[in-house]
């Protein structure tokens, strides 16, 4: 499994996106991580379709489109046309998961589940080899620059084993709280996929991304 980086632009100056995923991406990210709230299933309210078309011209990264919205079958399809990769539900906002991810699948995109810090690990046991990527908040989503819940690795351990069990190497995404001094631990619990807003937006983009990415590198 390879180990990625996923900036977060919520934590991007908008007025300069274009400059900033360019430092990135120079810097290794791989990933772009889009977060989509609609002020239902979480608070807040971020952005949607066209600010991602936006963003699909003015770089070459996968766009990790996490869709923070109640019922997101409504909406794969005009996301993944926007230009999103791959498209993350989360169990807890889906009627029906299994039509959800069978949508984003037919729409031509990579299926993520998430689940929030209360759900439990094993609801994710029936689509094991549905989705190409599970998503473990380690926060509660919806608000940026919150601190890591430690829970949260015993909960990233819990899904590695459980994959692993399966012989599925599928990857796994962390999102919240992720910095340079605690994502050699969330690496070592069994997640490969390292979402960050304020660890590399704040400050000097370029050097935070090369930070990041010589620890991904050498916890391979």
């Amino acid at each position: 499994m390879k180990n990625i980086l996923a900036p977060s632009i919520l934590s991007a100056d908008f007025k300069i996106l274009g400059e900033q995923l360019k430092l990135t991406e120079e810097a290794g990210a791989e990933y772009i991580h889009f977060d989509v709230m609609d002020g239902m299933f979480v608070p807040s309210i971020s952005f949607g379709m066209p600010v991602l078309a936006s963003i699909k011209g003015a770089t070459t990264q996968t766009l990790d489109v996490h869709l923070m919205v109640t019922e997101p079958i409504r909406y794969v399809e005009e996301f993944v046309k926007a230009g999103a990769d791959i498209v993350t539900v989360h169990y807890e906002a889906c009627e029906d998961l299994q039509a959800t991810i069978d949508k984003i699948h037919a729409a031509g995109a990579k299926v993520g589940i998430s689940i929030k810090p209360k759900t439990p690990v094993d609801v994710l046991l029936p689509y094991l080899d549905q989705a190409e990527m599970f998503l473990i908040m380690s926060v509660e989503p919806g608000f940026g620059g919150q601190a890591f819940i430690p829970e949260s690795l015993e909960r990233i351990s819990e899904l590695r084993n459980l994959l692993n069990e399966k012989g599925l190497t599928t990857d796994i995404e962390v999102d919240g709280g992720i910095y340079h001094k605690n994502v050699a631990e969330v690496l070592a619990a069994g997640a490969n996929v390292m979402v960050s807003g304020s660890g590399v937006f704040k400050g000097d983009i370029k050097d935070n991304t090369a930070k990041f990415m010589e620890i991904l590198n050498s916890n391979v």
